[in-house]
């Protein structure tokens, strides 16, 4: 994973724009929040810039909000300095809360980046530090069937519902010419996984699970999931 944390720590330009950035982060905030019950004590685990965490955190009683990605943590402290129930962790800092202390782990549209094995480690990381009524939010999971081109068509839908469409055009063609994005997902690919994989692999690590029915993001290929500990 080393090297996608290397882009992301990095002034890359995955965001067409800042429409594209600030919506991209808006949409997912207020379908997390969506999912959260009242008061609760929530990790935002690889939340990337997070820009509208002020959304989820509204209805949180505490928002972790924790990033591999040095620049990114130093931006989200910087942007949240002002609000008491938001801290920014690193994940070994996450290893080391106490068990059963989180009500909602959150991990949207990261999973494509880690092995299986990895994926395993955070999910029994999660189950630990769940309490034994909490819930796992596992979003935005690649089918196999699932191209390059699927989740372009994807975009460029989400753009002209939300007034960036030739901008993302034109983003689209940048990203594929000059940007490493690209070159990594050749290079490295996503980890891709079917709904019975990720069911099975939930269900190793302790957790009850369903898909939901909508994916949380701007991505109607991909798939969330929500798990509960075993009792």
């Amino acid at each position: 994973m080393g090297d996608w944390i290397a882009f992301w720590n990095s002034k890359h330009s995955i965001y067409v724009n800042a429409r594209h950035r600030d919506v991209h982060y808006r949409t997912i905030a207020e379908h997390i929040r969506a999912h959260l019950p009242p008061d609760a004590t929530v990790l935002d685990y690889g939340c990337g810039e997070a820009l509208s965490a002020g959304i989820v955190a509204e209805g949180a009683r505490r928002l972790i909000l924790c990033d591999a990605a040095p620049n990114v943590r130093a931006g989200l402290a910087e942007r949240f300095a002002g609000r008491p129930n938001i801290e920014v962790r690193s994940p070994e800092e996450v290893e080391g809360l106490p068990p059963g202390s989180l009500d909602v782990v959150v991990m949207h549209s990261v999973a494509q980046y880690l092995t299986p094995g990895d994926l395993d480690e955070r999910l029994a990381l999660f189950r630990r530090l769940l309490r034994t009524d909490g819930l796992l939010i596992l979003g935005d999971i690649i089918p196999p069937d699932v191209s390059a081109a699927t989740d372009a068509l994807a975009l460029l839908r989400f753009a002209g519902a939300n007034g960036f469409f030739f901008a993302a055009i034109f983003g689209l063609v940048r990203t594929v010419a000059l940007t490493d994005y690209m070159r990594l997902r050749s290079n490295l690919g996503l980890t891709r996984y079917r709904e019975a994989e990720i069911v099975v692999r939930l269900e190793a690590a302790g957790f009850a699970v369903q898909r939901a029915s909508d994916n949380i993001g701007h991505n109607p290929a991909r798939m969330t999931f929500l798990a509960r500990p075993k009792a």
